[in-house]
């Protein structure tokens, strides 16, 4: 059996493990990421949500993304961390923040995602295929 991924928030209260590898793992530019992380980008990794054990209890809030979908941003209550979001489109999936892992070295990248949106002065991997918005489908 693989090992899970594990991680909370900073704190403690919110906990996840998650079984099975992540289905996209991206590097954000996108406006919403940006204020979110305040820096230049959030960095996720999107897992099928079968695999999630959940626990503690994440304060939430909505926004809508450009695709005019709403996703849902859950973060510590008391130390303020946000930790995952959910997709109302997309049920199936649930993102970590990346920073939330307890062993963050198991984070990969793949892609940069509204690169059009970065900021000179936010340097990521080159490498890294870039994508104006989200890549398609």
């Amino acid at each position: 059996m693989d090992k899970p991924y594990t991680g909370g928030c900073a704190c403690g209260a919110i906990r996840y493990s998650i079984l099975g590898e992540p289905l996209f793992s991206n590097h954000c530019q996108c406006r919403d990421c940006q204020r979110e992380s305040g820096s230049g980008h959030g960095s996720y990794a999107t897992f099928a949500r079968a695999g999630v054990t959940l626990s503690g209890e994440a304060k939430h809030w909505d926004m809508v993304g450009d695709s005019g979908n709403v996703k849902t941003r859950g973060f510590c209550p008391q130390c303020g961390l946000p930790v995952y979001m959910t997709f109302a489109a997309q049920p199936d999936v649930f993102t970590i923040r990346a920073a939330s892992l307890d062993e963050p070295a198991r984070y990969t990248p793949q892609a940069v995602t509204y690169g059009a949106r970065g900021h000179g002065w936010d340097h990521l991997d080159p490498d890294l295929p870039k994508f104006a918005g989200m890549p398609p489908g």
